[in-house]
């Protein structure tokens, strides 16, 4: 039986965006293996590897994570590798250089370069030169925006480099909503059908930015004072956020959820949903919120604005524009026609990013390479 590879920093990366992918080739009957850190039940999966990836670059234990891989790369005959996050694939291109020249074909996603418009110096001195020399050990570069593709397309060595709409998004798992079923859980949930609630789903840490979602808080409670911040995630800045939340005096207009399993509930009690993220791939929470239905009011980083258009289906304004974060929320709290308009225009835009039509670009991809 002829085996596949899929590689990724962490289990969860694998569990959270591939299943669908390694279902299908298990469908077409080949071995699938597995090399991540962790020890999770991965479905599907036909062997899975523990690899001590770390998502720092210089750990030492990287390099273990490196000798582990080229054992298991040079001791299977994969006709394919498919690896995943930046630490992850650096590794794996290294490990499978001698398997490439024996006929493995080694296909890269890149689900957000750390180097973009606008970001530290230091990441464009020490990423884009790794991902540049590493292109030419690399058979095809898959990008998820626009940003990223016309950087691998015109700056890197890759010998085919393809645009796919993210990682797919499964629209059966959610439900437009509707005006019945969004009180019906704002009864479960306690809150009042009056709240205006604005939701975000994030790691709390620098990039997500989250300040920037609770200084307009702090503003737009003095015009909207039954207006809710839904915070869903945890993170590194959770306490720096809550001590921010304290000191601007919107404590209780802001919710730190945590870690949550129920995001489907959220979206559908909620009136906006908000990004104030400095950079990102192609935002699974924003495609999510897109097939809920719901109005966006998002930052111009990459990814966001892939999804977002403004004015069609929601609001983009700049990375730290704090009034015009509010203003575009007051705008749709004031117009219930705009509310709709958005949200109409947000369940037409996302059928292109549904799992329905990135699987057959997916398989697409795969056929030219496998032997």
């Amino acid at each position: 039986m002829k085996k596949i590879l899929f590689t990724a920093t962490v289990d969860s990366h694998i569990l959270n965006f591939h299943i669908p992918y390694i279902k299908w080739f298990r469908e077409k009957g080949y071995e699938v293996h597995v090399a991540s850190n962790g020890t999770k039940n991965i479905p599907y999966v036909t062997k899975k590897f523990n690899i001590p990836f770390e998502r720092a670059p210089f750990k030492l234990v990287n390099f273990k994570a490196y000798k582990e891989l080229k054992y298991i790369i040079e001791n299977n005959d994969y006709v394919l590798i498919h690896c995943h996050t930046p630490v992850g694939s650096v590794i794996t291109r290294l490990a499978a250089k001698n398997a490439r020249k024996k006929g493995t074909k080694i296909i890269y996603t890149a689900h957000g370069f750390h180097f973009f418009k606008g970001a530290p110096l230091k990441n464009w001195l020490f990423y884009y030169p790794i991902e540049k020399w590493l292109s030419k050990y690399t058979d095809c570069i898959i990008t998820i925006n626009d940003e990223d593709y016309q950087i691998a397309k015109n700056k890197f060595k890759t010998k085919k480099v393809e645009r796919v709409n993210g990682v797919g998004v499964d629209l059966k798992k959610f439900t437009m909503q509707t005006k019945e079923m969004k009180s019906n859980l704002r009864n479960k949930y306690k809150y009042d059908n009056s709240d205006f609630i604005l939701f975000f789903a994030a790691e709390l840490n620098k990039n997500k930015h989250q300040d920037l979602l609770i200084k307009a808080t702090s503003i737009i409670k003095n015009k909207i004072p039954q207006v809710k911040l839904l915070l869903a995630g945890d993170g590194p800045l959770k306490d720096f956020y809550k001590k921010l939340a304290n000191q601007l005096g919107v404590k209780e207009y802001v919710e730190f959820l945590g870690y949550r399993k129920d995001i489907q509930n959220l979206l559908c009690l909620s009136d906006v949903v908000v990004s104030s993220s400095r950079r990102e791939g192609l935002p699974v929470n924003i495609m999510e919120a897109m097939a809920t239905g719901l109005p966006l009011v998002v930052t111009n980083c990459r990814g966001n604005r892939d999804l977002v258009k403004n004015k069609v289906n929601g609001f983009v304004v700049a990375l730290d524009d704090v009034l015009g974060l509010v203003n575009s929320i007051e705008q749709i709290f004031n117009s219930k026609e705009l509310k709709e308009k958005y949200s109409l225009s947000s369940l037409e835009m996302v059928q292109k990013y549904s799992l329905d039509s990135v699987l057959p670009k997916m398989e697409e991809i795969y056929y030219s390479y496998l032997r």
